[in-house]
C-alpha cells in the first residue's frame, strides 16, 4: 500500500453529489463571474470568519496584492514579513513596489517571532504581514501591540490555516485584513485557482471590490487603475459545497496530528511544538525537522510513503531576489534545510497513518 501525501481525488469524491449540483447550477444559470454564486460563497465564507466582508479573487497571491495595494502601501514604504514563508507573502508585497523586510522565525513554533518585529520597524514601515504556516496562528497579541503603537496595519496571509483560531478568534479576522488560497490542495480547497480577502473595514472592502475588477464598480466606470481577479462562479459554487464540511476536515486533521505526536520517537526527528490549545491548529501542514533530511525523505519513499518540502529554498536564496544573497537569516535557513511535511490529509486512513509512524521510528 502506498501512502500518498493528499489525494486529492478522494478528498473531493466525498462530496461528489454536491459538486455536480453546484456545477450544474452554474451551468443553467449561464452567469459564469461576479454573479449569485460568488455572492453566497462571500457571504458564507465572511460569517465562517467572523468578519464584515469577503471579497473573492482569483488567487491568494491577489488577495495579499490586493490588500497591500488598497492600504496604499508602495514605493518608499515597508512591510515586515517572515524570512521563513512560500515566496508568495513577499511577492505580493515586492509587486506594489514596497520593500519586504525579513524577520526570523521563533525555533519553537517555525512561525515570524513577535519579539523580533519591533526591531524591524523603521519610519517607513507601513505594515506587518504575519503568515500562519502550516495551519497555526501567529501569536497576533504582540504583533497587535508593536503595531498599535507604531501605528501600523496588520495583514494575515491565511493561506494554511482556513479555520484556525486564536483567542477565540478565527484567522481571517485578526488583523485590518486577510488573503486566502483555496489553490486545490488547501484545507478549503475548490478545483481550480481562488481565492479571497477577508475584512470588517467597509471602506477597505470597496477599494478591493473595485481593484479585483479593472477598477471598476460600475461597468466602463473605471475608478482607478486595478486589474482583473476574480472568483469565478464555478469554483464559488464548488467552495460553497465543500465549506459546511471544514470543521469536520479539520478536526480530523488534529486527529492524525496527535497521533503523530504521541507515536514518533526517532531522536533524529523533530516534532512540532503543540499549540496549547490543540483546536487552533489546523495542521494544513504537519512538519518535523531533520538533520538527514533528504536521507529520511529517500526512505520513506522506497517504503512507498509520499513525503513533500515546504520549502527546500528560503526566499533570500531565491534567483528572484538574488540582491539578497549576501544576507543571512540562519534560523529560516535551518528549517528550510531540515524541513519535512508528512502524509496529512481528510481522507488518510488509519493504517497509513500507522505505517508512516512506524516507517519513520525505524529510520537509522
Amino acid at each position: 500500500m502506498n501512502v500518498p501525501f493528499l489525494d486529492l481525488r478522494s478528498v473531493n469524491e466525498r462530496f461528489r453529489p454536491e459538486l455536480d449540483a453546484a456545477a450544474k447550477r452554474v451551468l443553467d444559470s449561464g452567469w459564469y463571474l461576479l454573479g449569485k454564486e460568488d455572492e453566497a460563497f462571500e457571504r458564507a465564507f465572511a460569517d465562517y470568519c467572523g468578519t464584515a466582508h469577503c471579497i473573492g479573487c482569483a488567487n491568494g497571491m491577489d488577495a495579499l496584492t490586493l490588500i497591500v495595494r488598497a492600504m496604499g502601501i508602495g514605493p518608499g514604504d515597508e512591510v515586515i514579513v517572515p524570512s521563513s514563508t512560500y515566496i508568495a507573502s513577499i511577492l505580493a508585497v515586492s509587486a506594489n513596489g514596497a520593500t519586504p523586510v525579513l524577520v526570523e522565525p521563533s525555533e519553537e513554533t517555525l512561525l515570524m517571532d513577535p519579539e523580533r518585529v519591533e526591531a524591524a520597524v523603521t519610519s517607513r514601515t507601513k505594515a506587518v504581514m504575519v503568515v500562519h504556516l502550516y495551519g497555526r496562528v501567529t501569536p497576533m497579541a504582540r504583533i497587535w501591540d508593536v503595531a498599535e503603537r507604531h501605528g501600523l496595519k496588520v495583514i494575515e496571509d491565511c493561506a494554511q490555516a482556513h479555520g484556525a483560531c486564536y483567542r477565540g478568534g478565527k484567522a481571517g479576522n485578526l488583523s485590518d485584513a486577510a488573503g486566502f488560497s483555496f489553490y486545490p490542495g488547501k484545507n478549503l480547497g475548490c478545483l481550480g485557482d481562488g481565492g479571497c480577502v477577508t475584512t470588517s473595514d467597509g471602506a477597505l472592502a470597496e477599494r478591493i471590490r473595485a481593484l479585483r475588477n479593472y477598477g471598476s464598480q460600475k461597468k466602463y466606470h473605471n475608478l482607478c487603475k486595478g486589474w482583473n481577479s476574480r472568483l469565478d462562479e464555478l469554483q464559488a459554487a464548488f467552495l460553497s459545497a465543500k465549506l459546511p464540511h471544514l470543521d469536520a476536515d479539520n478536526a480530523y486533521r488534529r486527529r492524525i496530528a496527535m497521533r503523530y505526536l504521541e507515536g514518533i520517537r526517532n531522536p533524529s526527528v523533530t516534532l512540532p511544538h503543540p499549540p496549547d490549545d490543540p483546536a487552533e491548529n489546523v495542521w494544513h501542514i504537519f512538519p518535523i525537522l531533520c538533520e538527514r533530511r533528504d536521507a529520511l525523505q529517500a526512505y520513506l519513499a522506497e517504503q512507498g510513503i509520499q513525503t513533500l518540502i515546504h520549502y527546500p529554498i528560503p526566499p533570500h536564496r531565491q534567483e528572484a531576489y538574488k540582491e539578497w544573497a549576501d544576507r543571512s537569516y540562519p534560523i529560516s535557513e535551518k528549517i528550510h534545510a531540515q524541513e519535512l511535511s508528512l502524509p496529512i490529509g481528510p481522507t488518510l486512513g488509519e493504517e497509513a497513518v500507522g505505517r508512516v509512524i512506524d516507517a519513520i521510528n525505524a529510520f537509522r
